[in-house]
């Protein structure tokens, strides 16, 4: 049963991801995702069932569009095959839980995310309220309004530290560091993670995302490089190894002794 359970949350994952490509698209352009069929990008004809299918369209159509041959965004085919991964592992980690619904929804930020970001250098702000809401609403079923409370200090707390971070980084570089979203996005996971193990993630997001930059830089001498999804990862890894502050600490204080 629970394999059977595993394969229905991957399929689930697959067509939500294609959901949330064109969430993370259509909201970075100001867009209705709501109501309108989806179209081609470039030749803005009509996409049938068969252009839509998770992963498989992809693969057949050989990454482009059927009408127009151009070139499908390939971050669409990793969005679809990484959500079905994703909400696989959330329920292999968490089971039927409130714990696996906060999992589904921090995968289902992350993903779109990752079309906005790196597609428009944009996240949503209607998309940041939407999830904060729902955490919250999440939290509440968990804890109550005493974890409400809790995780909105938490929130507020990590908001300004990265604020703070931002600010010094503008003087620092003498350019833009971060964007208002990145700000606005930990405000968001903080109403997951205290204080402390939101900074943890800060830095795994950082560690994670410099040697993409690297590359990123040595191949086109760009200095960007979208941040909102390597802070969604780093804070993955610490919501999935559900790893706690004093874990954190009496490993450090093991790794300094």
């Amino acid at each position: 049963m629970e394999v059977l359970y595993l394969v229905l949350f991957f399929i689930l994952g697959l067509f939500m991801g294609s959901f949330f490509g064109v969430v993370g698209i259509r909201t970075a352009r100001g867009e209705n995702f709501v109501t309108g069929r989806s179209k081609c990008d470039i030749c803005k004809h009509p996409l049938t069932a068969l252009d839509m299918f998770p992963l498989f369209s992809f693969i057949f159509l050989k990454g482009r569009c059927r009408y127009c041959k151009n070139k499908i965004n390939p971050l669409l085919f990793f969005v679809e095959l990484f959500s079905g991964l994703l909400f696989m592992i959330s329920y292999y980690s968490f089971g039927f839980s409130c714990e696996l619904l906060l999992a589904l929804g921090i995968v289902s930020l992350l993903m779109i995310v990752v079309i906005s970001d790196f597609t428009y250098y944009i996240i949503s702000d209607g998309i940041l309220i939407f999830f904060a809401v729902y955490f919250l609403i999440i939290q509440g079923l968990i804890g109550g309004i005493e974890q409400v409370l809790s995780s909105l200090l938490s929130g507020v707390a990590l908001f300004i530290f990265m604020y703070v971070l931002m600010c010094l980084g503008n003087v620092l570089f003498k350019r833009e560091s971060l964007g208002g979203g990145d700000v606005k996005l930990l405000f968001v996971l903080g109403l997951l993670l205290d204080p402390f193990l939101g900074m943890i993630s800060i830095f795994l997001g950082s560690f994670i995302a410099l040697p993409i930059s690297i590359l990123v830089y040595m191949k086109t001498k760009e200095h960007v490089i979208p941040f909102g999804p390597f802070l969604i990862i780093g804070f993955l890894i610490l919501f999935f190894t559900k790893l706690t502050t004093t874990d954190v600490l009496n490993f450090l204080l093991t790794f300094t002794t």
